[in-house]
């Protein structure tokens, strides 16, 4: 008796606990009915209606950037350098002495050629009182004017020797490395340091032959520096290559900017934007909006939620519930934090611009614009 009581208690245990555990799987089935039917907690995405734009078109190119006045200075004559009057990298003006090669010896020879001038000045003068009395032959006074002209063209020639031993800048602007010492013996030709005026500066580069009619000379260019998140550099057009390149039918184009704090140097690789005649209108969207996937880019387009009957779902707060769909558009120009959709989306749509990452087509959003980011044509992001 005592054993079939002790059976009873545990039989009765045993299915109190099946019961509560029935009950309690009941209740999760129960809640996942009701989720399912609920669907998937909305996503908290941030949103902006796009708006339709004008913009300049844009013909992007790489280009270099070349000296508008650019030399390698060096000697006209050869001679021992005596005198050097620059410091590697330093400003010049037109004119300003360089270096200076000995010429002692022309200066000596200078100096005798000067005193035979002064001779020939004294007969000269001379035999010309002399023949206006006829005390002297005209063949006498013919010689004497001779020897004076000849002794001023050595003398002339004399000094311009000595002027070709003092290298002169032949234009202002910003001296190279120097490569001449003290001593140094230099040849005719010998590259003394190089001069380049960079307050003007050429950028060449190449465009298809098909935007020939578009690149006119005058027409506006902005250069920007690769890396480099500052204003662009504005110019024009200085020239236009007559011939295209028969390898590449492209043609070579030069363009003319101003250079006032020198930061363009020769040979530098930059980036040249041709702005062009012809204006279009664009759906302007936030680059944020655009999913870019290997089978396409796409946005997000923010729609009432509906059942499958069609009727408006409303969310837990009693408010028409959102929605995204996706969209697939076509991709144009960008322009600072904007980018052009050519194709698939209409002025005045809501776009989810945050949280597109996470979104599936159909997927509940929940629009938070409390704290939004700021989107400009023209950023300039600060540097940490």
């Amino acid at each position: 008796m005592r054993y079939v009581k002790a059976v009873g208690l545990l039989v009765l245990i045993v299915g109190g606990l099946v019961g509560i555990k029935f009950s309690q799987i009941s209740m999760l089935m129960q809640a996942g009915k009701e989720g399912a039917k609920q669907g998937a907690p909305p996503e908290s995405v941030s949103t902006a209606v796009v708006a339709e734009d004008t913009w300049e078109q844009i013909l992007p190119a790489v280009g270099s950037v070349v000296a508008a006045k650019g030399v390698a200075v060096s000697s006209e004559a050869p001679g021992v350098v005596t005198a050097i009057h620059f410091e590697s990298g330093a400003l010049v003006k037109a004119g300003q002495v360089l270096v200076e090669l000995d010429s002692s010896v022309e200066r000596a020879q200078l100096a005798s050629a000067m005193a035979r001038r002064e001779l020939a000045q004294l007969s000269a003068g001379r035999s010309r009182q002399l023949a206006q009395q006829s005390v002297i032959s005209r063949s006498q006074l013919d010689g004497d004017e001779a020897q004076l002209k000849t002794s001023r063209a050595d003398l002339s020639a004399l000094q311009a020797q000595i002027e070709r031993k003092t290298v002169r800048a032949p234009f202002s602007g910003r001296l190279g490395i120097r490569a001449v010492n003290l001593g140094q013996y230099v040849n005719p030709g010998t590259t003394l340091t190089t001069l380049e005026s960079l307050e003007v500066v050429y950028v060449d580069f190449s465009v298809p032959q098909q935007e020939l009619a578009d690149v006119t000379p005058k027409t506006p260019v902005r250069v920007s520096l690769s890396g480099e998140s500052g204003p662009p550099f504005v110019g024009v057009i200085a020239a236009v290559d007559p011939a295209v390149d028969v390898t590449t039918r492209s043609v070579k184009l030069r363009a003319s900017i101003p250079n006032p704090k020198e930061q363009l140097r020769p040979g530098m690789f930059v980036r040249v934007a041709v702005v062009l005649p012809q204006r279009q209108k664009v759906v302007a969207a936030p680059a944020t909006a655009v999913v870019h996937a290997s089978y396409g880019d796409s946005v997000f387009v923010v729609e009432p939620q509906k059942d499958a009957s069609g009727a408006p779902v409303l969310g837990p707060d009693g408010q028409p519930a959102k929605m995204a769909r996706q969209q697939f558009v076509r991709v144009g120009a960008a322009r600072g934090d904007f980018v052009a959709l050519l194709d698939g989306v209409k002025a005045g749509q809501e776009l989810v611009t945050a949280g597109a990452f996470k979104l599936r087509n159909g997927s509940g959003i929940a629009i938070h614009n409390e704290v939004q980011s700021s989107f400009s044509l023209t950023p300039t992001p600060g540097n940490r």
